[in-house]
């Protein structure tokens, strides 16, 4: 592609490089140059204009990202995303169902690689999206680019990203209670909202006593697809009230802690073939907590590992909430609520 100053006479079918307002109208940036532009503009004793010119070989932008948006997503539907319609060198890529999206890094990196024209902006691996969420970006950032650098780029691209949609419809929250008073529903109302957005009921509500005993029991009774447990009195140590009642009940906990804050005080375990997730005293909050990320990767069938939890540190702390306008403070001896 070249790209500067040319005459008017050499401008016909050229690339606009820059919007220019003349008396009468604008012509924006992008418009392939008509004669009548070009009338236009020698009226007002234009001589040049500057323009990009594509050579053979060259793709337009919008073609080059509509090809590399098709590369990338070659079954909307089995990928679960949405390509938009392509405009100033830029495709949007765009979720076709709640859940999680899943990356792969190195081959999106690989796409960025190859030519700073071409390149792709996504959110984070595992983000959560509603329907019709933006995915991604394609933008080429030049008014064209070889069209042998986009089939390079686009190459190893096929299905380097995806929406995991959620697999369970239904889940139980179970809470402890320290006294004879039934706890509050915020809590509830907060996972409630959780699940909702992921296309998700909570069953009846369960309030047990903080005893292992009544709280296995209604582990085992639980008839939801995944069992949340929201204890009184916060689950400080793998062996406190909650992992053990899980155990009791027959079922096995695989985590205990998490180096995200909020959110350090959460198990992870499995009761059968459900899962079962213990939720940090911060989960009470609709605000941005660990059990988010750990709760959103489950419900959207991703097998969550102890080395995963591990791994969600780098990044882990997050936001204080406005609501919060003094940074968390160690309480002496205390070790946290959440």
């Amino acid at each position: 592609m070249r790209f500067g100053p040319v005459p008017l006479d050499q401008a016909e079918g050229a690339i606009l490089a820059h919007s220019l307002q003349l008396k009468a109208r604008k012509i924006a940036k992008g418009t392939e140059l008509s004669a009548a532009d070009l009338r236009d503009l020698a009226a007002e004793d234009r001589t040049e204009v500057i323009v990009a010119r594509l050579e053979p070989g060259d793709l337009h932008e919008d073609a080059a990202a509509e090809a590399l948006a098709r590369a990338i997503v070659p079954d909307e539907v089995a990928q679960g995303l949405r390509i938009s319609g392509a405009g100033a060198g830029r495709v949007n890529l765009y979720a076709r169902t709640c859940g999680v999206v899943q990356l792969d890094r190195a081959r999106l990196e690989a796409v960025n690689a190859v030519d700073p024209m071409i390149s792709i902006a996504t959110v984070p691996e595992y983000h959560r999206v509603d329907v019709d969420g933006m995915v991604a970006t394609i933008k080429i950032i030049a008014y064209g680019v070889p069209e042998a650098d986009l089939t390079q780029a686009a190459k190893d691209a096929s299905g380097a990203m995806r929406v995991l949609a959620p697999v369970y419809r239904t889940a139980t929250l179970i809470e402890t209670r320290v006294s004879d008073e039934t706890p509050s529903d915020k809590g509830r109302a907060a996972m409630a909202g959780r699940l909702d957005r992921m296309g998700m009921d909570l069953t009846d509500r369960v309030v047990v006593p903080h005893r292992e005993a009544e709280l296995s029991t209604a582990i085992a009774a639980a008839p939801g697809e995944v069992i949340l447990v929201l204890t009184g009195s916060a689950t400080s140590d793998p062996m406190d009230v909650a992992p053990q009642a899980l155990r009791r009940a027959g079922g096995q906990v695989t985590r205990f802690g998490m180096p995200v804050d909020p959110g350090n005080l959460l198990f992870l375990g499995s009761f059968g073939d459900r899962p079962v997730i213990g939720l940090p005293g911060c989960a009470r909050s609709p605000a941005l907590n660990g059990a988010d990320w750990v709760l959103e990767r489950v419900i959207s069938g991703v097998d969550v590992t102890s080395e995963d939890i591990a791994a969600m540190g780098v990044g882990g702390l997050l936001k204080e909430i406005p609501t919060r306008p003094m940074p968390r403070r160690a309480a002496p001896g205390g070790s946290g609520t959440g």
